[in-house]
C-alpha cells in the first residue's frame, strides 16, 4: 500500500474511532472499534498505529492540522491582517474539533505526560508552523522563532479556554483569543523600545578603556 493509502487507511479508522475514545480514551480497544466500524477487521488498527494511543493522538492533531489548512486555502486571508489571519487559522482548527472536544480534552491529558513532552512539543510546533505559513509568513530571521513562540502561548491558553466554553458559536473564545493576540502583538513594540534603549547605554568595555 502507498503511503498516501496508510494515510487514508488511518484517516478512516480515526474519524470512526473519535466517538469511542470520548468513552475508552486513546486506546487500542477505541482503535479497534474505528477498525470495525470502519469494515476492517481489529487487527488493521494495530497495523495503522503500531505505536498505540500516542500514534493515534499524533495523527489526530496531524488530521487537524491537513483540515484546518484545507479551511483557510478557502478563505480570502490575503484581505485580512495578519492578527486577522492568525485568529482564523485558530478558529478553524477549534472549530474542526469541537465536534470532538472530550477527545481533544483526552489527547490533551496524554501529551501532559511527562514521557510524551517531546511529541507535545512537537506537534505544537507543526501546528504553529502551519498557521503562520498559512498566514504567509516568509521571515527566516529571529523573528521566525519569536512568531511562533508567541503563538505557542496564544494558541495553549485558548484551546484550554475552549475546552470548558458553552457560549453561542464559541463567542466568549473568539473574544478570548483576541484578547491574547493583542497582548502578543504589543511584544515586538516593547522589545524594539528596549532595544533602543539598550543601545544608548555605553558599553562597560568602553568605560574600562578611557
Amino acid at each position: 500500500m502507498t503511503a498516501t493509502g496508510e494515510k487514508d487507511v488511518r484517516d478512516t479508522i480515526l474519524e470512526k474511532a473519535l466517538p469511542h475514545v470520548a468513552f475508552d480514551g486513546w486506546t487500542l480497544t477505541a482503535l479497534i472499534a474505528g477498525a470495525r466500524d470502519s469494515g476492517l477487521g481489529p487487527a488493521r488498527a494495530e497495523l495503522a498505529f503500531p505505536g498505540g494511543g500516542i500514534e493515534a493522538v499524533k495523527h489526530f492533531s496531524e488530521w487537524l492540522d491537513r483540515r484546518m489548512l484545507d479551511v483557510l486555502a478557502k478563505r480570502d486571508l490575503k484581505s485580512m491582517k495578519i492578527r486577522e489571519r492568525i485568529a482564523a487559522a485558530v478558529m478553524a482548527r477549534l472549530d474542526l474539533a469541537l465536534p470532538h472536544r472530550e477527545a481533544t480534552r483526552r489527547s490533551l491529558a496524554v501529551l501532559a505526560m511527562p514521557q510524551n513532552a517531546p511529541v507535545a512539543l512537537g506537534l505544537l510546533y507543526r501546528t504553529v508552523d502551519a498557521m503562520w505559513q498559512a498566514a504567509g509568513d516568509v521571515s527566516t530571521d529571529f523573528n521566525f522563532y519569536t512568531k511562533r513562540g508567541l503563538l505557542a502561548g496564544v494558541l495553549s491558553a485558548t484551546t484550554l479556554y475552549w475546552m470548558n466554553d458553552g457560549s453561542d458559536g464559541q463567542a466568549d473564545t473568539r473574544a478570548f483569543l483576541d484578547r491574547r493576540i493583542s497582548e502578543v502583538m504589543q511584544v515586538p513594540q516593547v522589545m524594539g523600545r528596549l532595544r533602543t534603549m539598550l543601545s544608548s547605554i555605553p558599553s562597560p568595555f568602553t568605560l574600562f578603556r578611557r
